[in-house]
């Protein structure tokens, strides 16, 4: 009889606690190696030590699958899912780059910035700043030709930055059902003549940005090539994976278009009815606007404004007006209130 302490069954194996193997499971289907590395990471070991290849003393096997081959499944799910999260957001510069080389930048940014929410609505909230982290120094793009190859990156930040900021405005607060002020209300404090005074309260949904390319005419050149090419082939929106269908429309157009020259681009984002919408703006409009948001008084904000300014007097004035009336129409506004 041998004297080799036996070898205790798998079963009898003292199990540990639920939220134990909870935590160990999500270390081992997200680790970026697989499920193996996973399981001999420290993270994995710190809270359930086990031999190599002694998945199934924790895992039970099936009749066609080890017990790796079936934490497989998940790791393979969960990265699928993030990355169809990530091409959801990205539509556009999904396809501007081609699935293979958005589908590399995207697994590189989930080991970077990995989803640490229990919402996907944050997944993305860093990939323009990874984009910007993991920049080529002065290398070509894909596709890029002239002037645009040369700083390809910084057009790619800016259409990043652009369609993370559609889909944040989509999913975030907003007015909806909420009393805005209206352009009549502003003509009544023209009148009264306390309109310098007047400090105006913003939408939550209200989002001021900058771009060093002309990105938002790109991206609506893109989607407007989507839409007629999806009213000239409408099997593609009865097709069982339709929003598949639609992201290829959207590739296809995004991939169509030659890349802009470099191009200061100022817009306003809002949301009404629950449809993101993008208003043009000049510098001048851009620079009064972000004072006003910032909680400066409309005199103060057309003053440091038109200060800034190369443009005749009366220019600005029209601009202003037009400018004033648009943007109540829009709903950029809930209140006006004089200190």
């Amino acid at each position: 009889m041998s004297d080799r302490p036996s070898r205790q069954p798998a079963a009898s194996l003292p199990r540990p606690p639920l939220d134990v193997v909870q935590q160990w499971f999500q270390a081992v289907v997200t680790h970026p190696a697989g499920v193996a590395a996973g399981a001999a990471s420290p993270a994995a070991q710190r809270l359930v030590r086990l031999d190599r290849g002694a998945l199934e003393q924790l895992v039970r096997r099936s009749r066609r699958l080890t017990a790796e081959q079936r934490l497989e499944i998940y790791a393979n799910a969960y990265y699928a899912r993030l990355l169809e999260c990530l091409r959801d957001t990205f539509p556009v510069l999904a396809q501007v780059l081609g699935a293979e080389v958005f589908d590399s930048f995207a697994f590189d940014y989930l080991q970077r910035y990995p989803s640490r929410s229990y919402t996907l609505y944050r997944l993305a909230e860093s990939f323009p700043r990874f984009l910007d982290e993991t920049r080529p120094d002065q290398q070509p793009g894909p596709g890029a030709a002239g002037a645009a190859g040369a700083a390809w990156p910084d057009f790619l930040i800016d259409l990043a930055t652009l369609e993370l900021a559609i889909a944040e405005v989509f999913d975030g607060p907003g007015a909806e059902g909420e009393p805005l002020l209206a352009p009549a209300d502003l003509l009544a404090r023209q009148a009264g003549g306390d309109f310098a005074a007047t400090r105006l309260a913003p939408v939550p949904c209200l989002r001021l940005l900058r771009f060093r390319y002309p990105v938002n005419a790109f991206f609506s050149s893109a989607m407007a090539m989507r839409t007629r090419r999806l009213a000239s082939s409408p099997e593609l929106l009865d097709s069982p994976a339709t929003s598949e269908a639609a992201s290829a429309g959207t590739g296809a157009a995004a991939a169509d278009l030659p890349i802009p020259d470099p191009g200061e681009e100022h817009i306003a984002l809002s949301r009404t009815d629950y449809v993101v919408r993008r208003y043009s703006l000049t510098p001048f409009e851009s620079t009064v606007l972000a004072a006003l948001v910032a909680g400066a008084t409309v005199g103060e904000a057309i003053a440091s404004a038109a200060a800034a300014s190369e443009l005749p007097d009366d220019e600005l004035a029209a601009q202003l007006d037009a400018a004033f009336r648009r943007w109540t129409v829009a709903g950029f506004f809930r209140a006006a209130a004089v200190p």
